[in-house]
């Protein structure tokens, strides 16, 4: 059985391991590995170069869990993704090939760039773990982890994600530029191991992720924090600037969110600090703006910190 404390430590080698891949990036790390232990999936939007596909890979590799990556273009079709049945000549049978899904951690490149309907062929699996072919359900591994990159600055060629698949990246991360020093600490890594890959160890294995998972969900939550949170994502419904607030979903979001973020800081217990740090991440990609507000991408994240100000906060002892 695993306690917290271990959750803490594995998880803190975890994000060291990944490190020697992903320079100048531990805010991003711990809360990829936050939303790895509260079993969410992840949106990642940032410009091209920065490394999203890296990290991806790294944490699937030290985490020890099979990896599998989806570009997704225009012509991409639903069964590209889920697989189908194949008629086998040799055996005179239909026989399942299974597409990319069934991985433990699957990159969905650029997801924007593929047709709705082929996006859709992911909400089946990240709500319920599962997917639907010839009208057989069939159980996805576990854990099962979307993460899935898209660019914020080309829009020609591209689909918007709907709300509801929105709604169902428990967060939405930026990996952002690395400073000067981290730069040149990048190149100088590269000139020293004289290739592009970086070697990782494994750290963890799948069946070790599911026991931490189990452990963060021993958590303590004060009632007090479970209604800080309520009002926050209400809050988030009654602003004038907002057509369509945060969901239920947002809420379970941050509840997971802050437990996972507790167990990560070696706590058996949930302060509000834990909440106020996944504001933006958990809401940022929930809260539609009125049409007048579309063309400003700050107005959000107004939006975000003004809920923060204004919800009173719990002295929870």
């Amino acid at each position: 059985m695993t306690d917290i404390s271990q959750v803490s430590s594995l998880s803190r080698q975890v994000i060291a391991e990944v490190e020697r891949a992903v320079v100048g990036k531990r805010l991003l790390l711990e809360m990829m590995m936050a939303s790895v232990l509260a079993g969410g999936h992840l949106l990642l939007e940032d410009f091209p170069g920065l490394g999203k596909t890296l990290v991806a890979r790294s944490f699937a590799k030290v985490l020890g869990l099979e990896f599998k990556r989806i570009q997704f273009t225009p012509d991409l079709l639903p069964g590209d993704i889920t697989g189908g049945y194949i008629f086998n000549r040799t055996k005179n049978q239909f026989e399942l090939r299974k597409g990319p899904i069934f991985a433990n951690i699957v990159l969905a490149d650029e997801i924007n760039r593929a047709s709705p309907k082929t996006q859709s062929a992911l909400l089946e699996a990240m709500q319920e773990g599962q997917v639907t072919i010839e009208g057989e359900t069939l159980p996805l591994p576990v854990p099962f982890l979307v993460l899935a990159t898209q660019n914020p600055i080309e829009y020609e060629g591209t689909f918007p994600l709907p709300e509801a698949q929105l709604d169902r990246f428990m967060l939405k991360l930026a990996v952002g530029y690395p400073s000067m020093e981290e730069e040149k600490l990048i190149l100088r890594r590269r000139r020293e191991r004289k290739q592009d890959e970086v070697i990782l160890r494994e750290v963890t294995q799948a069946q070790q992720v599911l026991e931490m998972r189990d452990a963060v969900e021993t958590v303590h939550v004060n009632a007090d924090l479970e209604n800080y949170i309520a009002a926050l994502v209400h809050a988030t419904r009654v602003d004038r600037r907002v057509a369509v607030g945060a969901s239920p979903r947002g809420s379970l979001a941050f509840l997971k969110i802050a437990r996972a973020n507790a167990a990560l800081e070696n706590r058996d217990f949930i302060t509000p600090d834990d909440i106020k740090r996944y504001a933006v991440p958990v809401l940022s990609h929930r809260v539609i703006l009125q049409p007048e507000y579309w063309m400003s991408r700050q107005v959000t994240d107004d939006v975000i910190r003004d809920t923060l100000d204004r919800t009173p906060v719990p002295v929870v002892k």
